[in-house]
């Protein structure tokens, strides 16, 4: 498969004006002394942290449980893919990234010196629309132009459907955001989407008339995504009580929105630009795990890096026991 990038180095100059205004303070790198503020490096817009911590956030509870680690402030930074999240984490320019499985294991796998806090959500959902009638299967795109946001959990989806399917095709980098207009001039055959609030985009063209032929859900549940919350070793080493009390806050928060599930799904409502119906569509309990590292989140960790390091995206293989970050063991293997 040959995936365009046209649009990538724009992105990534783009990233690099963001990653520059990451931080405030006179001291902006990981290893500062004093957090006060804390910087969430997120996929998305609008700069806000979403999910249960989100939730959390904003009924008041995360930063009073976060004030005892000095912190005062959260900034949070939205970034348009993973790769130029990676970018700031790398660069000190970020304290926590919250972001797709496929870019947290190309960044370790890569080198950088990275733990896993936590698995944020387990099993996402994900899926190919067209809009030509005449196509009803992943087979009928061999050939054809497939817009997928490059480097992400969908990037990985797709790529391992199409390989189940024997299918070779030209995928093309493309924003979620931005594939819309594509689809209907028919610039693309079809396009790749993620099926998770905020950004329900699977739901939104489903409810335009776009036409699902293929999902995680319905065709290739071992191919799902997960959300990762992930630290450099070097700002966990400056802070050590920072990766305990972060997984506790997450534990906390998220045993509270599956045990007030409307109150959250009300939440991801107003956090959406969606439709209500395509936000409540998308929302979906079995998403939030009832442990740090699940057993069904390690399982498909185990697959997607499994899959990266057989594409070569990859450098060097990883034991993931060495990349989580666990009580009894805070030093990388």
């Amino acid at each position: 498969m040959r995936i365009l990038r046209p649009l990538a180095a724009a992105l990534l100059s783009a990233a690099a004006v963001v990653v520059t205004a990451c931080g405030s303070g006179a001291d902006e790198s990981a290893t500062r002394a004093e957090i006060q503020t804390l910087r969430i490096g997120v996929i998305g817009t609008g700069n806000v942290l979403t999910g249960t911590l989100g939730f959390a956030h904003q009924r008041g509870a995360l930063l009073p449980a976060l004030q005892p680690l000095g912190v005062r402030n959260i900034e949070v930074f939205s970034f348009p893919n993973g790769p130029d999240l990676n970018q700031a984490l790398v660069g000190g320019k970020l304290d926590v990234a919250s972001y797709g499985d496929t870019p947290a294991l190309i960044a370790r796998g890569s080198g950088l010196q990275t733990r896993l806090l936590a698995v944020n959500a387990v099993g996402l959902n994900a899926g190919v629309v067209v809009k030509d009638p005449s196509i009803t299967s992943l087979k009928d795109l061999a050939g054809k132009k497939i817009g997928v946001p490059s480097g992400s959990y969908i990037d990985r989806y797709l790529q391992g459907a199409l390989r189940e399917a024997g299918v070779q095709a030209e995928l093309i980098h493309l924003l979620s955001a931005d594939s819309e207009a594509p689809l209907n001039n028919g610039d693309i055959a079809a396009a790749a989407l993620p099926d998770v609030n905020p950004s329900s985009f699977l739901q939104s063209f489903l409810a335009k008339g776009f036409r699902l032929i293929d999902s995680v859900r319905a065709n290739h549940p071992g191919l799902g995504g997960t959300t990762s919350a992930v630290s450099s070793q070097a700002f966990l080493d400056t802070h050590p009580e920072f990766g305990p009390a972060w997984q506790a806050i997450l534990t906390e928060a998220n045993a509270y929105a599956k045990t007030r599930w409307d109150d959250y799904v009300n939440y991801e409502v107003g956090q959406s630009k969606a439709p209500e119906a395509v936000v409540r569509a998308t929302a979906t309990p079995s998403y939030i795990p009832d442990a740090l590292f699940p057993e069904e989140g390690v399982r498909l960790l185990t697959g997607t890096k499994q899959f990266l390091v057989d594409q070569g995206k990859i450098r060097k293989d990883f034991d993931l026991e060495d990349w989580f970050y666990r009580t009894g063991k805070p030093k990388q293997g």
